[in-house]
């Protein structure tokens, strides 16, 4: 297991009242321009909240494209994280870190079935600055973000060999499947995971006792 522990975030808080409950996590992300999704913040609340955190430190969570306007909504939020979730080509990641360099990007990395669909683009993602990688599931019908799908372990350790940055796990999580991704727990480059289904209840907010939880069983504390 690692010997180090692992980041937890936990995704698609809107409400000041999720904030509160996410004890023992280190991010948490926002949601902006994820036209349609079920946490999708306007600007206005997405500063609102992201001032509000006190603890874990909030990551700008968006589908955009456009690294000016990225880079205007986290210089509004004060925000240091970007989580681009979609299929942004690294011009974004240079645009945006050319604007802001102190900036930490993730980049998200699609995985279908056993492919990962920016394989190819993994150097070029490197070499433009992206400070860590996220791999989540595509559902068959193209579905991408929040699918509550999980990778395929192997899948999952096949693209953590191309990698030669940190990668968080996103896809389906929770406290109660962490054994079966042990391996990808011990790739060297491993560094956590992303939960947003997992972390709620049966109403679909989030829930402190899943969260403290999947802090537990995906941190040091549940791998020994």
């Amino acid at each position: 297991m690692p010997d180090r522990p692992a980041v937890v975030k936990i995704c698609g808080a809107t409400r000041t009242e999720d904030l509160a409950l996410l004890a023992g996590a280190d991010l948490v992300g926002l949601w902006h321009g994820v036209r349609g999704g079920h946490a999708d913040l306007d600007r206005d609340r997405l500063v609102a909240l992201a001032g509000a955190t006190g603890g874990p430190a909030p990551v700008l969570v968006t589908f955009g494209a456009d690294p000016v306007a990225i880079g205007e909504t986290v210089a509004a939020a004060g925000i240091r994280w970007v989580q681009l979730h979609g299929y942004q080509p690294p011009g974004v990641v240079r645009g945006l870190l050319a604007r802001h360099p102190g900036l930490n990007v993730i980049k998200v990395l699609h995985v279908h079935g056993q492919t990962c669909q920016e394989l190819a683009l993994i150097p070029a993602y490197e070499r433009v600055g992206v400070s860590m990688f996220l791999l989540d599931s595509v559902t068959d019908d193209g579905r991408i973000g929040s699918t509550a799908r999980p990778i395929d372990p192997f899948a999952a350790l096949a693209v953590a060999d191309r990698l030669n940055r940190p990668f968080l796990l996103a896809g389906g999580l929770s406290a109660d499947n962490a054994a079966q991704f042990d391996a990808v727990r011990r790739h060297p480059r491993f560094a956590g995971v992303d939960v947003d289904s997992g972390a709620r209840d049966e109403n679909g907010r989030i829930d402190g006792e899943r969260v403290a939880a999947i802090c537990r069983e995906w941190t040091l504390e549940g791998a020994r």
